[in-house]
């Protein structure tokens, strides 16, 4: 099964289905299943202090070091400038990721809570061995 890990609080939000969408500098080909791990790394300063972020995560618990859920990763959008002006209307997305010119939107859906699975993230999408 293939994975993407992510720092925190970012995993547990989409687990919670409040990000919907994961922002990336990089564009993907992959299409399909993907398994969303919480990876060890603490979270950083800049996400502690913003309140707007931290709202959202609210009392959800955070996972470090597990996959947490899957989805299906069913496209990779380039954002140009409109595309970055539209999603500023949805905030609570907008919150959650990078939105500028020249990154990619990777739209997830069909997000499912699964029974945590201790993991050693990796980086770019990577494939877990059950």
């Amino acid at each position: 099964m293939k994975v993407l890990s992510l720092r925190e609080p970012y995993a547990t939000l989409i687990k919670e289905k409040i990000k919907t969408i994961e922002t990336r500098s990089w564009k993907t080909s992959y299409r399909g299943e993907l398994y969303i791990h919480a990876s060890k790394t603490k979270m950083i300063k800049e996400d502690i202090n913003n309140q707007k972020l931290m709202d959202l995560v609210g009392d959800s618990e955070l996972n470090f070091g597990y996959i947490i859920c899957k989805c299906r990763l069913v496209d990779c959008v380039y954002m140009d400038k409109e595309f970055v002006h539209k999603m500023r209307e949805n905030k609570n997305e907008f919150t959650c990721g990078i939105y500028s010119e020249g990154r990619y939107a990777w739209i997830l859906e069909d997000i499912e809570v699964i029974d945590k699975i201790p993991a050693k993230g990796k980086l770019n999408i990577w494939n877990y061995l059950d």
